[in-house]
């Protein structure tokens, strides 16, 4: 496979152009989940998608390793059940689990949170977190702006294919009519994006 060529600019992966590398060299530090997980999800057993990953890449890993991030997941008692008779919200941690087994430096998450209850998110974002502990960049495509005011530490905004803005996300989601969360809009001019802002101030 074969990846869209640049039209124009650069992208830079660890201070390497992009432009020339395979994409299995690419992937092997990039992850990227789609939108609707099962776009990922070819195997018999969750266990099993993370080896086809391995063998994909040519890789090996301990039995410790896999059933650790089955763990890390919330996936360990599934590891013998059929992707596509899960929820969507634990075949969505199936396919970053088969993306994860690789130990990609940047996550790139197509509107990760589709589909998912609160209980669902709010173990996703604490993942998330823990990633970014460990050294890993995420990138995430969304329209939850309060998803975006509680996680993201920079903000670009698109519109009509264009940049709209970009900066800081405590600068760039507040001065937005359209993309401020809500707490931006109760509480202007205070900078407080999230819940937490706010009883981190009461």
């Amino acid at each position: 496979m074969n990846l869209q060529p640049l039209g124009r600019g650069r992208v830079l992966l660890h201070g390497r152009e992009t432009a020339g590398q395979t994409t299995a060299a690419l992937a092997r530090h990039t992850a990227y989940l789609p939108q609707n997980p099962d776009d990922l999800l070819f195997a018999e057993t969750v266990r099993e998608e993370l080896h086809t990953t391995l063998r994909h890449h040519k890789l090996a890993a301990e039995p410790t390793q896999i059933e650790a991030l089955l763990d890390e997941l919330g996936l360990a008692g599934l590891a013998e059940a059929y992707p596509r008779d899960l929820s969507v919200g634990q075949r969505q941690r199936v396919a970053l689990a088969a993306l994860l087994i690789t130990n990609p430096t940047l996550l790139l998450l197509d509107e990760p949170t589709r589909g998912l209850d609160y209980g669902a998110k709010e173990s996703l974002i604490a993942l998330w977190r823990r990633w970014q502990a460990q050294g890993k960049g995420v990138l995430l495509v969304t329209h939850d702006v309060e998803l975006v005011a509680q996680v993201a530490t920079r903000v670009v905004v698109l519109g009509q294919g264009e940049v709209i803005a970009e900066g800081k996300t405590a600068a760039v989601l507040p001065s937005s009519p359209l993309f401020a969360p809500q707490i931006a809009k109760l509480f202007p001019h205070t900078g407080w994006l999230t819940a937490e802002d706010v009883l981190g101030h009461s």
